[in-house]
């Protein structure tokens, strides 16, 4: 799926303009087939308008305290989950941590999907379902329209509907005293 990305700003006298509209193609790493990435927008600081509507820089994929990120996350459903055939694992987690820098650290290799970040995460989702399991087993199912505040919690995503799951997230860098 592309989404169009439509960016207000300011001209030189202060009006209010669209500054730039785009579809912004989703990152898709071969590593997790069906999974898709949209990285729409964030900041690793304070934040400020960029009038001229280019995306501010970032260097990982969760933001920094203070930072920010907006995002589409797309979850196929389990039955479309597992490696492709024939795929080059060491390719694929090279392209995996070039294309989302930052994510793969926070991933527990004896935990599949499980992993604890240090923000603030305000999510809707926006098609399909998807459960939502903390690291006591306790597990929710989210369907279209329902959302979560995710506090830094241990966690991992799976989808046993018959869709992907799209959730639009935006993620806040927060103090977390057992992450770094």
């Amino acid at each position: 799926m592309d989404v169009r990305r439509v960016v207000t700003g300011h001209d030189e006298d202060g009006r209010a303009v669209f500054a730039s509209d785009e579809l912004v193609e989703p990152v898709a790493p071969a590593l997790n087939p069906g999974t898709e990435f949209h990285l729409l927008w964030g900041a690793d600081g304070k934040s400020s308008f960029p009038d001229d509507g280019s995306k501010p820089r970032t260097e990982l994929y969760f933001p920094p305290l203070d930072g920010f990120r907006f995002a589409f996350f797309t979850i196929p459903p389990n039955r479309d989950a597992g490696r492709a055939p024939g795929i080059d694992m060491v390719v694929a987690q090279e392209e995996f941590r070039s294309k989302l820098p930052g994510l793969a650290e926070y991933l527990e290799v004896g935990h599949p999907g499980m992993h604890t970040t240090a923000t603030i995460d305000f999510g809707v989702v926006i098609a399909g379902e998807a459960i939502l399991e903390l690291d006591n087993k306790e597990k929710v199912t989210l369907r279209v329209g329902d959302t979560y505040v995710q506090n830094g919690t241990r966690h991992r995503w799976s989808n046993k509907g018959e869709v992907p799951c799209v959730i639009a997230v935006v993620l806040i860098g927060a103090h977390h005293s057992k992450v770094p």
